[in-house]
């Protein structure tokens, strides 16, 4: 039964790979997606859709492989020891490198966070990249794809977990839910998905909320 569901997930990521590198060849969901998972209020500086000129380069890797439930992606939960972002879900990636492309930042990164190989990846394009204020970043969410799930090893100073999720979670509207928590002494109210017992809000949040656009489509 096992390997009938790998079978079946990869035939699902073969029919979907041509669609998503055409869609994303094309005019992105962008903002308008991205915005219904903005938290309310914004911070102070932070205006949707711009993107400081002396923002930092970042990259992460929205990943697509064959999981036991069909097609699939990993985030990772980030280690309580770091300086920003402790305990948060987000996408593996990080810094560019001088001289690097996005893409190659994203592969990079993942190799590093998760022990992803970067040579059974297939980048199929990028999504609207999200201005992250608090680390003066602009992160640019690059897509790609293999054809078997990855050995995952995370990174032990970096993530703490890595977490497996299917598309069909992502599309699930049961799984989209709001909260509020307060920041600097003002209450927020957040959308989030509520995957796999983690609340995954803010910047990835908008990214995956954008990704779901484009396959809707």
């Amino acid at each position: 039964m096992k390997k009938q569901r790998k079978e079946e997930s990869t035939v699902d990521l073969l029919e979907l790979e041509p669609r998503l590198r055409e869609r994303l060849a094309g005019t992105l969901p962008g903002l308008d997606a991205q915005l219904r998972f903005m938290p309310t209020p914004p911070r102070v500086g932070w205006k949707p859709g711009e993107f400081p000129s002396d923002a930092r380069r970042a990259a992460g890797l929205l990943l697509l492989y064959p999981g036991d439930r069909g097609a699939s992606i990993p985030l990772t939960v980030r280690a309580s020891g770091l300086r920003r972002h402790a305990g948060q879900i987000s996408l593996p990636g990080g810094a560019t490198d001088p001289g690097e492309t996005l893409g190659q930042a994203a592969l990079r990164e993942a190799q590093e966070e998760i022990g992803l190989d970067p040579a059974r990846v297939r980048v199929l394009g990028e999504l609207t990249p999200v201005y992250v204020l608090v680390s003066g970043f602009t992160l640019h969410p690059i897509v790609g794809i293999t054809d078997e799930r990855p050995s995952f090893a995370p990174a032990a100073n970096e993530v703490q977990e890595i977490i497996e999720v299917s598309i069909a979670d992502l599309q699930d509207a049961s799984a989209i839910r709001h909260g509020t928590r307060t920041r600097e002494g003002l209450a927020i109210e957040y959308p989030y998905f509520d995957l796999m017992g983690h609340q995954v809000w803010g910047a990835t949040a908008m990214i995956l909320g954008e990704f779901i656009c484009l396959l809707q489509r």
